[in-house]
């Protein structure tokens, strides 16, 4: 759904081009993924004696209430599983992010969302990941995979250069996916000058997303979302 800019007023102002730029947006976990990667991290932080048992109990029943759809706040769960983090250099642990995705996700990568992607950046269209997960673990994937632009979840670093347990901004999440999109589209082309062509989501938290764009991609649906893309005639495909 285009996003449409001020009127033009006077000759010195500068119309907006006839042909908008096209974003391509892509979910991460459970879309572009087999599997969600923060909860994969936990197991992973676990089996290496990074993350205690309470930590990981405490995560367990944010994600139990999740699950039931149960309002929650975000950061905090991010912030939990950060403890494993807290006062270490930022570089270290961004190759330790990496050096995650390469062991554990990116076997997942489906090869239907890489090739959905790679069709995007043919046709000329900006194809942006989005995604609630940490920022070095997409950064990685994007070593990797057809996709320029991300917006994820980013880790506050202190002034000494160690990652502290706080959520720079708030979580790419919910509801806060589409805004990032539009502050994305806005930053870069200008109000305006963008339009979303094409969204692809796989959990009902994606739906804000979804219903803004032009074309909108259910990927192998939660029950919530699966009814929504039924009823708005979105296009359902199994990956």
């Amino acid at each position: 759904m285009p996003l449409k800019g001020a009127d033009c007023t006077t000759d010195e102002t500068q119309a907006a081009p006839a042909t908008r730029v096209q974003l391509a947006v892509f979910d991460f976990d459970g879309t572009s993924i087999c599997g969600n990667s923060p909860v994969m991290l936990v197991w992973y932080l676990r089996r290496r004696h990074l993350l205690r048992k309470s930590v990981v109990l405490r995560i367990l029943v944010w994600a139990a209430a999740y699950k039931l759809r149960l309002p929650q706040n975000e950061s905090s769960v991010r912030s939990l599983v950060f403890t494993a983090f807290e006062g270490k250099p930022a570089a270290e642990v961004d190759r330790f992010l990496a050096g995650f995705y390469d062991e554990c996700v990116a076997p997942r990568f489906r090869p239907q969302a890489d090739a959905a992607m790679r069709a995007h950046t043919q046709a000329g269209e900006v194809v942006l990941v989005i995604s609630a997960t940490f920022e070095p673990i997409i950064l990685q994937a994007m070593q990797h995979h057809p996709f320029k632009h991300q917006i994820s979840t980013r880790m506050r670093i202190a002034p000494d250069g160690t990652y502290t347990r706080e959520v720079e901004g708030l979580p790419v999440e919910g509801e806060q996916k589409l805004d990032a999109v539009k502050h994305f589209g806005d930053e870069h082309y200008g109000p305006g000058n963008w339009e979303l062509a094409a969204a692809y989501g796989d959990h009902h938290s994606d739906r804000a997303v979804l219903a803004a764009a032009r074309r909108a991609f259910a990927v192998n649906p939660d029950r919530p979302l699966m009814r929504t893309a039924r009823k708005r005639n979105w296009d359902v495909v199994a990956w």
